[in-house]
């Protein structure tokens, strides 16, 4: 199914290769539907439950899960894999510590010296493809060595299962795991063919943390930090994420010189899928019918002019996994043999309430 294109322009960057962790605990969609108490919001096409989603255990750090990940790299690739690596930057959906983040940290468990290392929040769920660019930016600058990327989900278990948070209709869709990944300006592995990274910051004010009673999330008190949604925001978020990663996906398909439809491979964030396809419980819980709808995963592909069969996700056996969703997905599709080397695969993805999008696009050329 390899894509033939002619003047590929490469941007100068390489996938060596990507991997994923799920932590052990498996956690059902029966759980969350026995616990649901939001009425309001549990019939909206946005919170279809997943069948599963894995929880970190109890003190697994954001570094935890970053090391769990880039360790499957040293297994698969010897040691010495990281001995070149000069950038270190990491994201992580919920920091455990402010200020400093967790960068230093994963350099430091791994036995690395970086030039540089740098936490990369603001990206979210398009972060991946942000820390792509960012890589290359830094290692041009610094005429060489390689990157590598950690990303982790962590609020699962943190934010989602808080005995005040954990019946709400949104608890119930995402899921904790990492991945990592090391980006280099050559040698073997996946030229990057492009980036297009893009700033919505009008938007930046939609997301946000709310609890009852109102505080700030740094205040003690004893309300339960939490996403504040609400009918008229989801629509927003709906509008926005359905519109802007195809936008951003076609962007980088037209600067490389391929049509949409002709990529071999669409993989993106997933925040959703179309309802009530999964948690049927969920639904029966309710006791009314789901609005229906078509959510994120079809309308992005339908745009994009792709089955469904060359758009792989983890939703049912992940949930939402933010930032972390591209790359373990990514990894998942090459683990089992989806993706095959010349294959030509576009990552694409929205951050928050729309206030970021990404999309990167890449020829696969084996892990290395």
């Amino acid at each position: 199914m390899t894509t033939t294109v002619e003047n590929m322009k490469e941007h100068n960057a390489i996938l060596r290769d990507v991997a994923g962790y799920l932590p052990d605990e498996r956690v059902s969609a029966d759980y969350f539907a026995a616990l649901v108490d939001d009425e309001n919001l549990a019939g909206n096409v946005m919170f279809a439950a997943p069948a599963y989603r894995h929880h970190a255990a109890g003190g697994e750090t954001s570094a935890d899960m970053m090391l769990s990940a880039a360790r499957v790299l040293t297994d698969r690739h010897g040691s010495d894999y990281f001995d070149d690596v000069s950038v270190v930057l990491t994201h992580s959906q919920l920091p455990e510590v402010p200020v400093r983040g967790c960068g230093g940290e994963v350099a430091d468990r791994l036995g690395l010296r970086p030039e540089t290392v740098l936490d990369v929040h603001n990206g979210g769920c398009a972060a991946f493809a942000h820390m792509i660019a960012i890589a290359t930016a830094l290692l041009r600058a610094a005429g060489g060595g390689t990157a590598l990327l950690g990303l982790a989900q962590n609020s699962a278990s943190q934010i989602f299962m808080q005995d005040q948070v954990r019946g709400k209709a949104q608890a119930a869709i995402p899921g904790d795991g990492a991945a990592a990944a090391l980006v280099a300006l050559d040698g073997a592995g996946s030229p990057v063919l492009g980036v297009a990274t893009r700033s919505f910051g009008e938007y930046s004010a939609d997301m946000t943390a709310v609890s009852a009673p109102t505080r700030k999330y740094w205040e003690a008190g004893t309300g339960q930090i939490h996403i504040g949604f609400t009918q008229a925001k989801i629509a927003k978020v709906l509008a926005r994420g359905n519109r802007m990663v195809p936008a951003v996906a076609m962007e980088v398909a037209d600067s490389i010189g391929i049509a949409p439809r002709d990529l071999d491979w669409l993989v993106t964030n997933q925040p959703n899928r179309t309802a009530p396809r999964q948690g049927i419980g969920w639904w029966l819980r309710t006791r009314r019918p789901p609005r229906r709808g078509r959510a994120f995963l079809r309308n992005w592909r339908d745009a994009l002019e792709l089955p469904e069969s060359r758009h792989p996700d983890t939703f049912d056996e992940c949930g939402n996994l933010f930032a972390v969703g591209v790359p373990l997905t990514l990894d998942a599709a090459v683990s089992d043999g989806r993706i095959h080397d010349g294959d030509v695969v576009m990552t694409s993805a929205f951050a928050h309430a729309g206030d970021f999008a990404a999309a990167a696009a890449l020829r696969w050329g084996g892990r290395r």
